[in-house]
């Protein structure tokens, strides 16, 4: 994946997880009826996806891989 790849994917990755941190944090409106959309576990995702993204763009910019032992 190329450098500009992983920054569009990251700046997305970003997004959706600030948007779905924004939405799960709402409180409940009970005239509405019961949130379908899982948000926390969409935002949960999201965060996944910058850290496995930031790891890969570390990665690309040439950060020394160590050992652990």
């Amino acid at each position: 994946m190329t450098l500009t790849t992983t920054l569009i994917l990251l700046a997305t990755a970003l997004a959706v997880t600030a948007f779905a941190g924004w939405r799960g944090a709402r409180p409940p409106d009970l005239t509405k009826g019961p949130r379908m959309t899982p948000w926390r576990f969409i935002m949960l995702l999201g965060a996944m996806m910058v850290f496995l993204l930031g790891i890969h763009l570390a990665a690309l910019l040439g950060a020394p891989m160590r050992s652990p032992v």
